[in-house]
């Protein structure tokens, strides 16, 4: 009798420790921002929301954010379901005049685990109707090129299913009007893939590949 009270209490305690630890976790990561949202002194001219690569954008070449009154909002390893759900204290409450969303890697990567092209999809429409009704216009960007995620070695098929997801993407925003930034078409190589001589990875853009970015951005702000 008392063993079987002893695993109760010690099951009890168990699902108490996880209730515990899911209640503290950030799972949205609210806290990466919140100080740098209170310390925004001035109306930004455009919020870059995505994961890391707009995440490294701003560690790479910080005067591109800094001289032209733009914000960095990007962390890594999100997936588009965190991007949204962050996306009313990152965005809309520093009131800039452009969002430009640039989302999806960590989706295909499966960071969350699988979710289907038509979610990640919805995800970034939701961004876009957010946006719209908080009078800030969306740019949307194609997800860069990649052959393979490091980290996610068993994704075989990632460079086309980046091209689907874009392609989805590109499809959205004609129909409503809303601007496509193709860095996919820029910057990828013949298998569909980041060059080595823009990345380390085949991921994460170096300086050299964020320039080429720069300049094709700032023909949309």
């Amino acid at each position: 009798m008392r063993a079987k009270l002893f695993t109760a209490i010690a099951v009890l305690s168990l699902f108490a420790g996880i209730r515990s630890f899911a209640q503290h976790k950030d799972w949205a990561q609210f806290g990466r921002y919140a100080q740098a949202n209170e310390d925004v002194t001035f109306t930004p001219k455009a919020v870059f929301m995505g994961d890391s690569i707009t995440d490294g954008w701003d560690d790479k070449d910080q005067g591109f954010f800094t001289d032209n009154g733009f914000v960095c909002r990007g962390i890594s390893g999100q997936t588009t379901s965190e991007m949204l759900v962050r996306f009313r204290q990152d965005v809309i409450g520093l009131h800039p005049k452009y969002v430009v969303i640039l989302a999806g890697t960590n989706d295909i990567a499966m960071n969350n685990g699988y979710i289907e092209l038509d979610n990640a999809l919805g995800n970034i429409i939701s961004m876009c109707e957010l946006a719209r009704a908080n009078r800030i216009k969306p740019i949307l960007c194609s997800v860069t090129p990649s052959a393979g995620f490091g980290w996610r070695p068993e994704i075989k098929d990632a460079a086309s299913r980046i091209e689907e997801l874009n392609g989805m993407i590109k499809a959205y925003a004609e129909s409503e009007k809303i601007p496509y930034v193709d860095y996919h078409s820029v910057l990828r190589d013949e298998n569909g893939g980041l060059p080595a001589e823009y990345s380390g990875d085949g991921v994460h853009p170096n300086l050299d590949c964020y320039r080429i970015m720069e300049k094709t951005i700032l023909e949309y702000l």
